[in-house]
């Protein structure tokens, strides 16, 4: 009996030295690995990766591929891709006439395919709203079309304004008699039918014959314009096409033992600006240098797993399509959550971590943005300070929570969506370049050292999160933007 009790603690003992460490499984992460699986994501076959694509398949292919490879569980129906479909709105006929003349698009005016009439609007009065149009008109415009002036601030202010007050559409009077907007190109949508408001912009020629001008005015001229009701004869019809762009996101886990209820989120987003006028747009930075992260991570933990590492939550690895959209693939996600979100105890959110910021002051070797830990959980600051005083080392820069800061880089990523549905969030980012959306955006200008170092203190995050015994507390104010 002793001997098969002193057998007994022999082979636990060295079953618990078995279990891999933090630091011995971190250290799979190297700039090697990084830079294999970015060689592949921002090549030029994945065509730049465009939402819907035959480039965005081929890297999702990709992924499927190695979250296979690493034995991580299909995260969706026992399928790694969460399909879903975004519809983009094409022009097809379009005719305008004011006062009987027709305009030319694209010439005279020119419009979002989105922002069609439902059908053909006709109208015998415009009323003339200024330059400084906003909500709090005292005037009733329900039911009419209302013409404005541009200025320097957005003027999609103006028209949310007129949809806010029940107008039946907006026009907006350009500065200059050449369109510098893009507003012909319309954004693809979740929804399968466009609920956006009808406007289009006109050239400052065109325009003056909205308000009974024979000759184009000046800004004085427009400035002195009187508001108020114009005798104006509009008729405008335009044939709209619906085309489908199936997509997808990329879900892989590895399953917990404990808290099988329970989820860790490591994200990024796998699409990019795809091909334009026969130029790819790699993309390496954005953000294939985050989705090199999260598969390098997922290697990782899948390394540990094989040295007897099991996390006590479920840890899910979800790269989506349709951030340069709108953040779309992540909005679907939340509003389509395969796992529960009361149950997800925070998103790590990686998007472009492979360059250095040329505005940053400090050791620009050796730092990260991180943005939004503070915004819901009190815990998660904590979190990421303690591991990077044990681990990291890097210089953690939380410049970009300031309420105030003009770029609002809080709002323009993937995380964002989960702290709309209330999950702590955390996103790590390296800061914008000249290279930032350029097809200048390749991957010989990624940091792979630096990049090593910011992904193993992510992987370090991710590893006290998924073994602490109980979830982050959601304890911070949380208003419906998540702010």
């Amino acid at each position: 009996m002793r001997k098969l009790l002193l057998a007994f603690l022999l082979i636990t003992s060295i079953a618990q030295a078995q279990v891999i460490d933090v630091t011995t499984a971190s250290k799979a992460i190297t700039a090697a690995v990084l830079k294999e699986h970015l060689s592949v994501i921002a090549s030029a076959e994945m065509q730049g990766r465009e939402t819907g694509t035959e480039g965005e398949r081929k890297a999702a292919a990709y992924l499927m591929s190695q979250y296979k490879k690493f034995n991580l569980k299909a995260g969706y129906n026992g399928n790694y891709r969460l399909p879903f479909t975004l519809y983009k709105d094409e022009l097809g006929k379009s005719e305008l006439k004011i006062n009987g003349e027709p305009a030319t698009l694209d010439q005279d005016y020119w419009m979002y395919s989105a922002n069609v009439p439902a059908s053909t609007l006709k109208t015998n009065a415009i009323i003339f709203v200024g330059n400084d149009f906003n909500d709090k008109i005292t005037v009733d415009v329900k039911g009419k079309i209302l013409v404005a002036t541009e200025n320097e601030e957005n003027s999609m202010r103006k028209v949310m304004a007129a949809q806010k007050l029940g107008a039946a559409a907006m026009i907006i009077v350009a500065k200059t008699n050449t369109n510098t907007s893009n507003l012909a190109t319309a954004r693809p949508r979740l929804a399968a039918k466009s609920t956006s408001f009808p406007y289009f912009k006109v050239s400052k020629s065109f325009g003056s014959k909205l308000v009974g001008g024979s000759k184009a005015f000046s800004d004085q001229e427009w400035a002195d314009m009187p508001k108020g009701v114009y005798s104006t004869n509009i008729e405008w019809s335009v044939e709209q096409q619906t085309k489908e762009l199936p997509s997808a996101d990329v879900i892989a886990y590895m399953p917990a033992k404990e808290k099988t209820d329970e989820y860790l989120f490591i994200t990024s987003h796998y699409d990019h600006e795809g091909i334009k006028n026969g130029v790819i747009y790699y993309g390496a930075d954005d953000d294939g240098s985050g989705t090199a992260s999260v598969v390098t991570i997922a290697s990782a933990f899948a390394n540990a797993a094989k040295h007897g590492f099991v996390p006590k939550r479920n840890i899910v690895f979800m790269n989506v399509s349709g951030e340069e959209k709108g953040l779309l693939g992540s909005k679907y996600y939340a509003e389509h959550p395969v796992f529960p979100l009361e149950k997800t105890t925070a998103d790590l959110n990686i998007d472009m971590v492979g360059r250095i910021d040329p505005t940053y002051t400090g050791d620009s070797n050796n730092y990260v943005y991180v943005i939004g830990e503070e915004k819901i959980s009190s815990d998660l600051q904590k979190i990421t300070n303690k591991v990077n005083n044990e681990v990291g080392h890097l210089e953690l820069d939380r410049r970009f929570n300031d309420p105030k800061d003009p770029n609002r880089f809080y709002y323009r990523s993937d995380h964002y969506n989960f702290a709309l549905k209330g999950v702590p969030v955390l996103f790590y980012f390296n800061g914008t370049h000249k290279d930032y959306h350029q097809p200048s955006d390749t991957i010989e200008k990624i940091n792979f050292d630096l990049m090593e170092k910011r992904v193993r203190f992510i992987f370090n995050t991710a590893w006290e999160i998924a073994t602490r015994d109980e979830m982050l507390k959601r304890d911070m104010p949380l208003d419906m933007t998540g702010r």
